[in-house]
């Protein structure tokens, strides 16, 4: 795996005399202690993540987590009081003033949940904003902005106002003028949660379809986890400013690591999520005669389906180059969807 983005043992306390703090904090002093003691407010505690390059890594958890803290500090919206950045390299902590101006115009996009478009500026002038301080040229500038427009879907709203949108579309064009910088990384706050659900679905969608093509480096904040899991390749679950699980979508349905994460996909309907290459048992040597074959990303709820049409109840699972790689009975897909009852972890 590509690491593009390497956060180690990041810590970040918001108040006076964060040294003694931190300190604390290293010693295993909880949120709530810390602030008792010092008045110092716990933000990001020994956060160690790797994000690969190309996917959309999502980070997300609760109100007061620490999400929105830590994808500042990728850009250094906020300075850490202690750990390493590297991005692709380069240690963004230890960029001046200007080389960050300049690392973040080339290399960062950032889209806000609030849109955070300018209200006296065009559409056009919105998407173009991002090159203009680059200085490119006009006639660059207008066509890449012109483009990303239409990519977006909103060909022809070129001289309307923000206000003249809707929600939607307004996030549209955020996006767009995230894109049409052509940096390599996006970072996401909770971009999508102003929105009515069906359009906050359909800028999911989007989204998707554009990575697709684009494969950015996407790093995406949400406190929603059905969003988590229709857009993340990973998943990190926050909690009072810590990683209680760091993983691929699947492993954190099958496999959650305490009662919080528990908690968070209680009410998930399963069926729906979870993956035929997550159940199966892996096989090689089973004969094709007489029994359906199916796709290894097909979710349970479609395995059903087709293992009730067999007499034995079993389907054979293949992967993207149509090589047999397991098997699924009835009883292990009744497994795969019944939320398991196995005895986890606390939380404190």
């Amino acid at each position: 795996m590509n690491n593009f983005i390497k956060i180690k043992n990041l810590y970040k306390i918001f108040g006076n005399n964060t040294t003694e703090a931190l300190n604390l904090v290293k010693t295993g002093l909880s949120k709530e202690k810390l602030l008792e003691k010092t008045n110092c407010v716990l933000g990001l505690n020994n956060i160690n993540l790797n994000i690969p390059k190309g996917k959309i890594h999502v980070i997300m958890g609760l109100s007061g987590s620490g999400k929105s803290t830590l994808i500042r500090h990728l850009n250094r919206l906020i300075e850490p009081t202690f750990g390493e950045i590297t991005i692709d390299g380069v240690n963004v902590l230890e960029l001046n003033n200007k080389d960050l101006l300049e690392y973040r115009q080339k290399n960062m996009s950032m889209v806000f949940q609030k849109f955070a478009l300018f209200p006296h500026k065009t559409i056009l002038e919105n998407i173009s904003y991002g090159l203009m301080v680059q200085n490119i040229s006009e006639q660059i500038y207008k066509e890449k902005s012109q483009f990303w427009l239409k990519r977006v879907g909103l060909e022809g709203y070129d001289n309307y106002y923000p206000n003249q949108l809707s929600g939607g579309m307004q996030q549209r064009v955020g996006l767009a003028r995230a894109l049409a910088t052509d940096a390599e990384i996006l970072l996401m706050d909770e971009a999508f949660s102003a929105l009515d659900p069906l359009i906050r679905a359909e800028m999911q969608d989007v989204l998707i379809d554009l990575q697709l093509e684009l494969k950015k480096t996407i790093v995406f904040i949400t406190h929603d986890l059905d969003e988590a899991l229709k857009i993340g390749e990973r998943i990190s679950i926050l909690r009072d400013g810590f990683v209680v699980q760091d993983d691929n979508p699947q492993n954190i349905i099958l496999n959650p690591s305490d009662d919080y994460v528990s908690d968070f996909i209680k009410d998930i309907n399963r069926s729906r999520v979870i993956k035929a290459k997550s159940i199966m048992t892996k096989s090689v040597s089973i004969s094709k005669e007489n029994v359906p074959i199916i796709d290894s990303e097909m979710v349970l709820e479609e395995v059903l389906q087709e293992i009730t049409k067999t007499k034995n109840y079993f389907v054979l699972v293949k992967d993207k180059k149509d090589k047999i790689i397991g098997r699924i009975t009835l009883n292990e897909l009744l497994t795969g969807i019944q939320r398991p009852r196995k005895e986890i972890k606390k939380y404190a």
